[in-house]
Parts: structure tokens; C-alpha cells; sequence
């Protein structure tokens, strides 16, 4: 088989479009590349400037170039019998396909693969798919990204890496492949059912390397057979080993291992207060910033403390990509470092594993609801198996429908058959809850320490040692557990599941099933499914309506100061302002109840009796996920119920949803307006100690704004709780210059006018040009930000600089931060997710540009309610919340510029307000130490090349080492 891996450069993607270069790699029978073929091609229109500013091929390049038809000539003779290859395939073979056309010759009739579907079904785990990420990734050389050759000799090297992996395969797992494609008339399935047939000739099952059970490779053993990290039998370890020991041991072995790592002042103070508050059974709160090394500085102390005392430490992070970071590179470091033996676990939600079960179960039924992306995403998920050691979602790169797939066959309890699964003992839930029993140290997130309380601590292990990161999401994510959220879709997946039409849905199958079963109560069992069909129909009709109505309830108007995200519609319900309109919802609500009760009703019954008389595995199957279904849909009734009374005084009712998606997209919360009582109650009450730590926890150096949120007001009387701001290990005032423009226009309320946009776009056009990109300008509003997308984009076009929008390039954060990096002379503008978890280390940042001071909208209903508390207390709700709440988002957002001892930059902060206004201070004083200067606005641009050039010339004598 012969391969020619092609790729087009062109005017653009429209079908009238140019081709301007081609590069054509062809891989010989024997996989070698044998031979790359190049010609750049003459259009018929001038290139248009983004694609030269893409491709770096410029109207010159092309002036002497063939015409497509020569280039055509010596471009048909290499597509003779050849399978051919493209990265996004489709895009080249249509261009491709109209050249043909154009010159005259027949069309392209073999076969046509794309790198990348079989990227996504043999590197699951890869984290972008985007030609020069997956290059670097394999180490493979592509010099001239956007070129066609550079372009179709790194796809031919990654499609070699492919073919590579597919031979590595178990051949089971290649079995489980053609499988899942016998049926599929696409060109994919047709190449992995040749693989399959080529390896069947010449190789055996390779029983060493994996085990097979249920015909499916896995890459784990029976977690039942999982030992502790150390035997019961022998002494404790550190019985005779101080913390001080402990410590000066595990500096030397990181000396060795990373020569350049030098201990640091704060992260050697974290050590001892996180050690003290474990030691003396008290609550530690700890401001440690960028660079401090907080994580080691946690790890450490609570592994020394766990293993000691032989009690089990929790550390909860805001983020699963936190406690990923934590798994994958501070426990191998301290695995290699650490002079004791130590096992530390990762414990998610349960929907983050997979339920072997329901997949197996899924393959063999192929149940898929959006057949041709399930087939990509069980392909994926059957070639993880093999690798996986943990079944977890993140993990996986899914496609689009992808996250979909995985609600089907993900872990819930509803549904577990336990010990009665043939899986049990692989199955990947049991295996981290056991993980997480046995281990030292466990690390979770803020969202399972909630489900664990309204699970009456059934899922994490017993535990009186907490630490918490990210501590400052703590009460927002509290919030949201202790209360209610019902999403449109809760409902319709679950409806869904269980009947789509009447050949699709878990009744469906069950009804199937049952017809088949020969047992003597089939019929009448099957008369009960049938009787439900109605019922589900009509939940479904009275949710759709019932939603529609809730949608018209929405002021029909973005509130940008409020919503900061692209056509956001928010909404506080009170029940005294609704009285009159709520009558028709609220008898939608309750014929969605009633029906509701006689589906569950029969469903119980029915359940019931399946279970006693059938003993079918594929029958109970079905019976144990319609279970769960019902579970769902009984939930779903209760919360709908809940929401719907509108009858806690404590409680805050809203709507949220988008202009785009209307009623489909409504979310219902209802959330307790003061969580601090159950804080205190369920946590700060109830362990023994509890250390809080984040790089944001201090308004003007102090934590009273953390401690009354959190209740820790009545520990900080008793001196159970310990606060301290730790040192920045950064020389801030080198590293970071401040500048404010004093006679920038100021905004009355949130909306900007012309001349603010214009002076806006100007300033940051130049600035721009100033640092050659490399800029982060940071909005409070969406709409703001779109009034300066396009005629900033305008300007800096010029001087071929990128302008990159959030929700206008790309809704994906991670993706627009990708480009960012990747192209050096770019602006990103940013809304609210951009404030805090972006890191821009190094060369990429060089400025950060603050528009406005981030003040949550006073009219977002959780706000007001909270401000509706503290003027019930006699306390200014603006000095007492929404400056605080800013001055921590503020302090988020200038985290973004410096995040090693080599970085340095500039901020400019337009909002004249921090120091104009009485609070303004709290703002500056909160930063940790930068230069700070105001200035009119034309010497701006002068005192920022000034500082940049200082900065260049000037060696910073303090270095720092590694940041660990």
C-alpha cells in the first residue's frame, strides 16, 4: 500500500478560493518517505494579506509560480494508486477535487484517510490535534508551519507515527476495533479492518503486556489485590524522625536531582505553619503567591504528617486541572525525593470514571444516538483501555459529541450493580475509592468535599486533616453544592435515555429485550413499558413549555454589566413580585409531578419484579441502568418542585440563559444567600484542622474578608485560627511596573461611549506596538470588548499584529491562549474566565492592560441578596463585599503578568478610579509591591519603551532556580 500525504495553501476557505502552494509526501510500501514534492501556484487575485500574515507566502513568491494547470501536469502522475493522507483531509481533497475538475482530468477515486481520526482513535490522550502541537509532541521537525511542503512532510512523519501505534495495538484491542467498524462503509473502518486482517496472518495475543477479560484489553489489574503503601507489621518509618530531619533530607535529595534549586524563604515558612497548624489541631489561613511553590509547600508537611501519625490528610483543589498538575508532577518529583515510602491517591467525582459496564454493554449493542462521532469516540475509548490506569475522563480528548457518549457510560451509583458486576474488580470508581483508603494522602476537589457531605461522608475516606487550595473559590463552590441547580437538559438527557422514539432508549431495549426473553410474564411487563410511553411524552411537552415560559420571564436585554459573557440573561425571582404570573407555571410544574409520580410508580413495580425473576446478565443490565434513569428523573421531579415553591427566605432564585440557545439553554439555581453557618458547621467545627491557602486570600494585608465569608469569625476569637501573607520570592518592584493614565475618561455606569471606545483603542494600539504584541487586555464586559475588537484588529493589521477576541476567535480559553503563545506579536482580549487560571510565563506576556476594576454587577441576584443581608446587619454592603470581592479578582488578574523570577512587564490600569475614589487604595495596596506610577496619557507609551529598554540592559542579580 502506498500513501501520498497531501496538503494546499490557499487564498482562503471558500470554494471560490485560490490555490497558491501544494506539498505532496509519498510513503513507499515499505514506510519510507520517498519522495516530497513542492510548487507554489500562480492565482488569479492578489493573496490576501491574514493569509500572508498565516503563511508567510506573499504575492512575490507566487509571480513567477505555474499555473495550477502545469502544476496539475506534474502533481496527477504522484496520485496514481495511492491511499490518500491529509491532516483535516476534507479541506484538501475538495481543493483537490475542483482542481481536477478545472483541468480537465477524472476524479480522484482511492481511498482518503485523515491523521486526524486516526490521531483521536490511537493518541486519545493528546491534548490538541492541531498539526504543530502534535509535531512537537512527537518530536517531529516542522520548521515552516502554514507551508504545504513543511506541512505534508510533518503529516506524513505523524501519519508514520499512526501506522507505528496501530501495529503496537494488543491484537484484541485491533479485534474490538474492526468490530465496532464491520458495519461502517467509511474509508477508516475499511483501512482498520485491513490492519486487522494483516496482523491476524503473522501474530499471536501478547498475554504479558495486558489482561483480557470480557474481550476487551486492559492495562490494570484487580484493584482488590492492591496493597498498602507500607507493611502494618513494621515500625513506623518517621517514629524517630523530626519534621526538621524530615525537611533537611528531602532539600538535599532535591539539591541532587536539580542542581539548580535553591530553598526560598516563603515556601521553607509555609513548611513550618502548615506543620504547626497539623501539630497543634488548628485552622491555618495562607497567602502564598505566584512562585512561592505552595504545593510542595502543603505536600510535603502532610505527607511527613500522614505517614507519622498515621492519619489520613485531604488536600482539595477548585480544579481537576490542579489536582492533574498534582498527580502528574509534584508526586513523582516527591516520590523520587522523599526519604520514606508514601502513597498519595486522586479522587474526582464519580461521573469522571467509567462504568466498564455500560461500555461493554454499549459496543456490543451499538446503541449510538449520533452513530458516525460515536463510533470515533468508542474507538478512542477502546484503544485507552488498553493504556488507562485510572478510567478517568480527563484523560480523553473527546470531539464534539464526544462528552455526550461519555454521560452514558460514566459511573453513577444509581445504576452500580456492585459486587454483583462482573467488573467489580476492575472497575476503575472502586479501584480510586480503594486507592484513596489506603493511601496517605488523598487529593480531591471543592466540589466532591460537598457531594461527600450530601452523600453523609459515604465517598471520601474518614479525615480530620483538610487542606484546601484555591481557598478563595471555597464559598462560591459551597454555594452551589449546599443548593440547587437544574439545568433544561437534566431533564432531557435523562427523558431521552429513557425514550428517544420507539426503537430508541433504554425502554425501548427493554421492551426488546423482554419480547425475546420467552418468560411468561413478558407480555404483561411489556404492557407496563408500554404504558409509560405516553406519560414520557407528555413530561417532555410540559418541560418544553414550562421552560419556555420561565425564558419569558427574562428581561429581554443583555445586562453586560452584569452578565460579562456574550448574550447572558440573568434573573432574580421573588415570589412577591411573581404572584400573578406563576399560576400557569406552577401547573405545568405540577402535571410534570403527577405524571412523573405514575411513571415511578409503575417503574418501581416493574424494577422490582425484573430483578426477582430475571437472570439474564444483558437483561439486568438494562434493569439496573433504567434504575438509575428513574433515580434521575425522581431527582429532577423533587429539585423542580423545590425551585418552583420560591419559599426559603434564606434562599436566592434565579434564571440564567442565552439569547442564542433561549429556552433550551435555562439553568434554575437556587442558592443560600450566607453559606458561613454550614461552613463552619460542616468543616471548621468539625476537623481538627484546616489550612487554607491561596494566592489571593488578603484585602489591604488583611483576611477578615475571607474569615467572615468562610465563618471562621468565632476560631479567629478563640485563636484556633492562625492567618499569614507569606513573602514573594519575586523582585516585584524590578519585575512589574504600574502605570495609570490620570486623565482617562471616566464611565458613568457600565456601558462606554465613543469617545472612551476611541481613546481605548488608540492607547492600547500603541502600547501595542510598543511591546510588539505580547498584551493582555482584560474587560469586565463582553460587549465592552467587542466595541474594541474590530477597530483595534484594524489598526494593528499594519504593523501585522494579531487581535485575538474571547467568544470571537474562540469560545475554548485554552485554545485562544494556544494562539497566543504560538504567534509572539498578538493581543488577547479577554472577559471574566480570563482573570485567573491563565498562565503566561516568559516571553508571551510583556503587558497587561486593565480596563475597568472587576466589580461583580450589584444587580446579579446573589449579589443582591447578600448586600440585602448586611444592610439587614447595619453593614455598608459596598465596603463590606463588592470592594473586596474586586480587590481579590483584581489581584487575580495582575497574577497573570509575572509567574517566574525572569518575568517582567508592564500593567496599565485605565479605571482611574483606584486613585480617585476613597477605595481605590485597597486595590494598589493589595498588590505585592510594584513600581507605580500616573501619568498623563501621552507619556504612556514613552515611559513604557523607556522601562522595557532600562529592563533589557539592566541583569537581574538575584536568580531564583527552578520554579517547584
Amino acid at each position: 500500500m502506498k500513501f501520498a500525504v497531501l496538503d494546499f495553501e490557499t487564498t482562503g476557505n471558500q470554494p471560490a478560493d485560490e490555490i497558491i502552494q501544494v506539498g505532496l509526501a509519498i510513503i513507499n510500501h515499505d514506510l519510507t518517505i520517498e519522495h516530497v514534492y513542492q510548487s507554489f501556484v500562480k492565482p488569479s487575485t492578489n493573496i490576501p494579506p491574514f493569509i500572508t500574515q498565516l503563511t508567510g507566502i506573499t504575492d512575490k513568491d507566487v509571480e513567477e509560480a505555474p499555473s495550477l494547470d502545469d502544476m496539475m501536469m506534474e502533481l496527477v502522475p504522484l496520485l496514481n494508486d495511492v491511499v490518500l493522507i491529509g491532516h483535516h483531509v476534507a479541506f484538501d481533497y475538495n481543493f483537490l477535487r475542483q482542481a481536477l475538475d478545472l483541468t480537465g482530468y477524472l476524479p480522484f477515486t482511492g481511498r482518503i484517510l485523515d491523521t486526524i481520526d486516526f490521531l483521536r482513535i490511537l493518541f486519545p490522550s493528546l491534548t490538541s490535534y492541531q498539526l504543530g502541537n502534535v509535531s512537537s509532541h512527537f518530536g517531529v521537525p516542522h520548521d515552516r508551519p502554514h507551508q504545504a511542503d513543511s506541512d505534508a512532510l510533518a503529516t506524513a512523519h505523524i501519519w508514520l507515527k499512526c501506522m507505528e501505534k496501530l501495529d503496537d495495538l494488543p491484537l484484541l484491542t485491533l479485534q474490538r476495533l474492526a468490530s465496532l467498524f464491520e458495519h461502517d462503509d467509511s474509508d477508516t473502518g475499511w483501512f482498520i479492518v485491513h490492519s486487522l486482517q494483516e496482523r491476524e496472518m503473522r501474530m499471536a495475543v501478547d498475554e504479558q503486556a495486558h489482561t483480557y477479560f470480557r474481550q476487551i484489553a486492559l492495562n490494570v489489574d484487580d484493584w482488590t489485590e492492591r496493597t498498602p503503601p507500607r507493611s502494618e507489621e513494621d515500625d513506623n518509618p518517621l517514629a524517630d524522625v523530626t519534621f526538621e530531619q524530615f525537611r533537611e533530607m528531602t532539600m538535599e535529595r532535591l539539591k541532587e536531582r536539580m542542581p539548580q534549586f535553591e530553598p526560598r524563604k516563603a515556601q521553607n515558612m509555609m513548611f513550618e505553619e502548615v506543620m504547626q497548624a497539623f501539630e497543634q489541631d488548628n485552622h491555618l489561613m495562607v497567602e502564598a503567591g505566584t512562585g512561592t511553590g505552595k504545593s510542595l509547600g502543603y505536600l510535603i508537611p502532610s505527607i511527613y504528617y500522614s505517614v507519622k501519625n498515621e492519619r489520613k490528610v485531604v488536600v482539595s483543589t477548585h480544579t481537576i486541572n490542579l489536582q492533574e498538575q498534582i498527580r502528574q508532577r509534584d508526586v513523582p518529583l516527591l516520590e523520587s525525593v522523599l526519604p520514606v515510602d508514601f502513597q498519595v491517591s486522586v479522587l474526582k467525582g464519580r461521573r469522571h470514571y467509567l462504568c466498564l459496564r455500560k461500555f461493554e454493554h454499549k459496543l456490543n449493542t451499538k446503541e449510538f444516538l449520533h452513530p458516525k462521532d460515536d463510533v470515533i469516540t468508542a474507538a478512542q475509548m477502546i484503544v485507552w483501555l488498553s493504556m488507562t490506569e485510572h478510567g478517568d475522563d480527563e484523560e480523553l480528548h473527546f470531539a464534539s459529541k464526544g462528552m455526550e457518549f461519555w454521560d452514558t457510560v460514566a459511573s453513577d451509583s444509581d445504576s452500580c450493580l456492585n459486587r454483583a458486576c462482573p467488573w467489580f474488580r476492575k472497575c476503575f470508581y472502586h479501584r480510586a475509592k480503594n486507592d484513596a483508603n489506603l493511601a496517605d494522602v488523598v487529593i480531591t476537589n471543592h466540589s466532591m468535599l460537598f457531594t461527600d457531605i450530601r452523600a453523609e461522608h459515604r465517598l471520601l475516606p474518614g479525615y480530620d486533616h483538610l487542606v484546601i487550595d484555591e481557598a478563595h473559590h471555597l464559598e462560591e463552590v459551597a454555594g452551589k453544592h449546599l443548593g440547587l441547580h437544574l439545568k433544561y437538559f437534566s431533564m432531557v438527557h435523562t427523558l431521552t435515555r429513557l425514550l428517544k422514539d420507539s426503537k430508541s432508549g433504554q425502554l425501548p431495549n427493554l421492551h426488546a429485550k423482554l419480547q425475546l426473553s420467552g418468560n411468561e410474564k413478558a407480555a404483561s411487563w411489556s404492557e407496563t413499558v408500554n404504558r409509560m410511553y405516553p406519560s414520557l411524552i407528555n413530561i417532555k411537552e410540559y418541560w418544553d413549555k414550562l421552560t419556555e415560559l420561565l425564558f419569558a420571564l427574562l428581561p429581554q436585554r443583555s445586562n453586560d454589566g452584569g452578565a460579562t459573557e456574550a448574550g447572558q440573561f440573568v434573573h432574580r425571582l421573588q415570589w412577591q413580585e411573581l404572584q400573578q404570573e406563576w399560576e400557569p407555571l406552577a401547573d405545568l410544574e405540577n402535571n410534570i409531578y403527577i405524571e412523573s409520580n405514575e411513571v415511578l410508580r409503575a417503574a418501581d413495580k416493574l424494577i422490582n419484579e425484573l430483578k426477582d425473576n430475571q437472570e439474564e446478565f444483558s437483561i439486568q443490565s438494562i434493569v439496573t441502568d433504567l434504575a438509575g434513569l428513574f433515580k434521575d428523573m425522581a431527582r429532577h421531579r423533587d429539585e423542580l418542585r423545590l425551585f418552583m415553591k420560591l419559599n426559603d427566605p434564606a434562599t436566592v432564585y434565579w434564571l440564567e440563559a442565552n439569547a442564542n440557545f433561549r429556552s433550551k439553554s435555562l439553568q434554575m439555581f437556587a442558592v443560600p444567600a450566607d453559606v458561613s453557618r454550614q461552613l463552619k458547621e460542616y468543616f471548621f467545627d468539625a476537623k481538627k484542622s484546616i489550612i487554607m491557602t491561596s494566592a489571593t486570600l488578603t484585602v489591604d494585608k488583611s483576611f477578615q474578608y475571607f474569615c467572615e465569608q468562610l465563618g471562621l469569625v468565632e476560631a479567629q476569637e478563640q485563636e484556633k485560627l492562625r492567618s499569614v501573607q507569606l513573602p514573594s520570592p519575586f523582585q516585584y518592584r524590578k519585575q512589574a511596573l504600574v502605570v495609570i493614565p490620570r486623565d482617562f475618561p471616566t464611565l458613568k455606569g457600565s456601558f462606554a461611549d465613543a469617545d472612551f471606545i476611541a481613546k481605548l483603542v488608540e492607547s492600547l494600539a500603541e502600547t501595542a506596538v510598543a511591546t510588539q504584541g505580547r498584551m493582555l487586555v482584560l474587560f469586565t464586559s463582553y460587549r465592552m470588548m467587542k466595541q474594541v475588537y474590530e477597530p483595534l484588529k484594524e489598526i494593528l493589521n499594519a504593523s501585522n499584529i494579531q487581535v485575538l477576541g474571547q467568544g470571537i476567535d474562540s469560545g475554548n480559553r485554552s485554545k485562544l491562549t494556544r494562539r497566543f503563545q504560538d504567534q509572539s506579536a498578538s493581543v488577547l482580549l479577554g472577559t471574566s474566565s480570563f482573570w485567573e487560571g491563565v498562565d503566561l510565563p516568559g516571553d508571551a506576556l510583556t503587558c497587561l492592560a486593565i480596563v475597568r476594576l472587576p466589580f461583580q454587577p450589584p444587580n446579579h441576584p446573589l449579589m443582591e441578596a447578600k448586600s440585602d443581608l448586611l444592610q439587614k446587619q447595619k453593614k455598608n454592603p459596598f465596603m463590606k463585599l463588592s470592594v473586596p470581592q474586586a480587590v481579590i479578582r483584581f489581584k487575580q488578574g495582575f497574577g497573570r503578568l509575572v509567574r517566574t523570577a525572569q518575568d517582567r512587564g508592564i500593567v496599565i490600569i485605565y479605571d482611574t478610579r483606584v486613585i480617585e475614589s476613597y477605595y481605590g487604595k485597597y486595590f494598589l495596596y493589595s498588590l505585592p509591591g510594584p513600581k507605580m506610577e500616573h501619568m498623563p496619557l501621552h507619556q504612556i507609551v514613552p515611559r513604557i519603551q523607556e522601562w522595557l529598554s532600562q529592563n533589557e540592559e539592566m541583569e537581574v542579580a538575584d536568580e531564583s532556580g527552578e520554579n517547584i
